[in-house]
């Protein structure tokens, strides 16, 4: 049975079409898919009080009135109904074990908006992902494939005894964290263009290192980011076979799992590599 796709073209209509995180990327990728014959579900927006179980209410307000200044998540017009849309895509993606399609991203958006030092939000205003951990309230491990390290992430699940976040990325990058462990947050820095033998030996012994945890989850979330594909923003030099790898890889934990689109930033090469990274996890 195929994933569901979690999207709304309502998605599209922010930012326009320069800068790494636009909405041609998303189109292309959810034509790709549905020329894959995937079905689609479209969400809706996350209530305020499902928000504010990752985000404290002044930042939210923030959002919501346009007040916030950020070189990589600048205040649009509506931003607050495009995030809230977004972390309610993550929400039903957990619901259905689907694969939320939808932007703004969210893994380096902190409690407070921008986290663990860094200088920008990095794209992010909500951090879905966690909004949808959260709102569910089960013991989850969180797997960030995504190039980056999720600052944010780690930030707002540190020393949550109901979760451990399990991030690899490339290291000496944006937002220059995730260099080391820290309690329940698990982390394995990779160097630039490793290629995938390597990083699929370090997922696996990711998995490994954290088997007990994994174990007694109810649910893995997956930060599912595709900028570590060969000659994108941050790339370690992978392809869609091995994404298709690392889908086998998360299978083979026998969980229920939900999947949030984080980076990724050529939109051919995304739309594959999701269904490659979905086919490995469904076959």
């Amino acid at each position: 049975m195929k994933t569901k796709i979690i999207y709304s073209e309502i998605c599209l209509e922010y930012g326009g079409i320069s800068g790494p995180e636009n909405a041609v990327r998303v189109l292309a990728a959810a034509n790709i898919l549905k020329k894959k014959k995937y079905g689609f579900i479209a969400p809706q927006p996350a209530r305020d009080e499902e928000i504010l179980l990752a985000h404290r209410k002044e930042y939210v307000e923030k959002v919501k009135n346009g007040s916030i200044s950020d070189p990589d998540a600048p205040a649009y017009d509506n931003i607050y109904k495009y995030a809230s849309l977004a972390a309610g895509g993550a929400s039903l993606a957990a619901e259905t074990n689907g694969f939320s399609l939808m932007r703004p991203p969210g893994h380096h958006c902190g409690i407070n908006g921008k986290a663990l030092g860094a200088v920008t939000r990095g794209f992010c205003y909500f951090n879905s992902l966690a909004i949808a951990v959260k709102t569910m309230g089960k013991h989850t491990v969180i797997i960030d494939i995504d190039g980056h390290h999720g600052n944010g992430t780690q930030e707002i699940f540190a020393n949550d005894p109901k979760t451990t976040y399990v991030s690899l990325h490339r290291q000496n990058v944006f937002p220059q964290t995730g260099s080391q462990t820290c309690g329940n947050c698990r982390n394995y820095p990779l160097n630039a263009e490793c290629g995938g033998k390597v990083y699929l030996d370090a997922f696996r012994k990711a998995l490994r290192e954290n088997k007990n945890e994994i174990d007694a989850a109810g649910i893995i979330a997956i930060s599912a980011g595709f900028d570590a594909h060969q000659g994108d923003l941050v790339s370690l030099g992978l392809n869609a076979k091995d994404f298709n790898n690392i889908g086998k890889e998360i299978k083979k934990l026998n969980k229920p799992a939900f999947f949030v689109l984080e980076g990724g930033y050529n939109g051919q090469n995304l739309g594959n590599d999701i269904d490659a990274f979905l086919k490995g996890i469904e076959n």
